[in-house]
């Protein structure tokens, strides 16, 4: 069945930027709302960004102004851009996708590592 597939990942050093992308393994899967969580250890998953159906955008406080999620409809693609990165950054980034293929989803991706050194 339909997967979600992460890539972008990482070392970066702080100050630094990352593109996490997160893309349906089946062509003809749409991707509607869309969110990305990071776990970091010893955290609890947190919810960074989300992009709904329509385009709308939220962020968490301590992303708010550095990471900027959005969709591409013709790639099927869902990006991240994580910009001025910190050491608190660090931690693995799942994107959660509501998918309608042959009915509808709710899928998770494989988790990218994201390390920001200081």
């Amino acid at each position: 069945q339909v997967r979600l597939v992460e890539s972008g990942g990482g070392l970066v050093q702080a100050g630094g930027s990352l593109r996490l992308s997160c893309a349906a393994s089946r062509s003809f899967a749409r991707l509607n709302a869309v969110d990305w969580y990071r776990l970091a250890p010893g955290k609890q998953r947190e919810l960074v960004a989300g992009i709904t159906s329509g385009g709308n955008t939220n962020y968490a406080d301590s992303v708010k102004g550095r990471f900027f999620i959005s969709k591409d409809n013709a790639k099927n693609t869902v990006y991240l851009q994580m910009n001025s990165l910190k050491a608190e950054d660090t931690a693995v980034y799942y994107c959660n996708a509501q998918v309608s293929y042959l009915g509808a989803y709710d899928l998770w991706g494989q988790g990218t590592q994201v390390t920001v050194s200081s």
